[in-house]
């Protein structure tokens, strides 16, 4: 585990890479309180560790004041130099980016970054109540992908309906699904959702 030091705090971050070089990285974001361990991020890395992808979890953990501190050009930039020192000894051509929650923040900002002008991005239940990241999505050209569940607090219906008119951007919704992409009470049923989001995700990934 290495880390980057900002001027608000450490940020950690892990890189695992292939046993052989490849130029292939994906990047992940968690999200405030759901971090790289929890199921839909865990999966997601062994989904492209699987595909030949170096894996680099940006591990920023803010507390409810810091986050309030915290602007989001700095989260931004904070979140770039710590992937700036991770792949600094590698060379990589073909870029993924998921982000979580409030990984969709710094998201909507790395992608005017040069490095990621051609990565393909996962918005994983994005916070639509925020403007930079609704515009992010609906002015983006890269290819994405975007999971919401409908009884989540960041689902806006009359927002959902305008991204659908951004052809680079799919679409997906889970019935039922809250927050952390799972359905309360029903913990067996969470669990088929996260195969199917999964499953999509990997589709998303062949497609591109």
């Amino acid at each position: 585990m290495s880390e980057y030091k900002s001027d608000y705090k450490m940020i950690p971050f892990r890189l695992i890479e292939q046993k052989e070089k490849t130029n292939n990285l994906v990047v992940v974001l968690p999200g405030a309180g759901y971090t790289t361990q929890a199921p839909l991020l865990h999966y997601t890395t062994g989904l492209f560790y699987t595909k030949g992808f170096d894996v680099l979890h940006v591990n920023y953990t803010y507390n409810r004041q810091e986050l309030a501190d915290l602007s989001e050009e700095d989260f931004a930039k904070d979140v770039q130099l710590a992937i700036n020192e991770a792949s600094e000894t590698n060379q990589y051509d073909n870029y993924y980016i998921v982000a979580k929650s409030i990984g969709t923040i710094t998201l909507s900002y790395l992608l005017n970054n040069q490095t990621f002008k051609n990565a393909k991005v996962v918005w994983l239940t994005p916070l639509l109540q925020r403007d930079d990241v609704f515009n992010a999505m609906r002015k983006s050209e890269h290819r994405g992908f975007c999971i919401i569940g409908d009884q989540d607090s960041c689902f806006i219906e009359e927002r959902m309906a305008t991204l659908k008119h951004n052809e680079q951007l799919k679409l997906q919704i889970v019935e039922g699904g809250n927050h952390s992409l799972e359905l309360n009470d029903d913990p067996l049923e969470s669990i088929d959702v996260l195969k199917r989001v999964i499953s999509k995700i990997n589709e998303f990934s062949v497609d591109n």
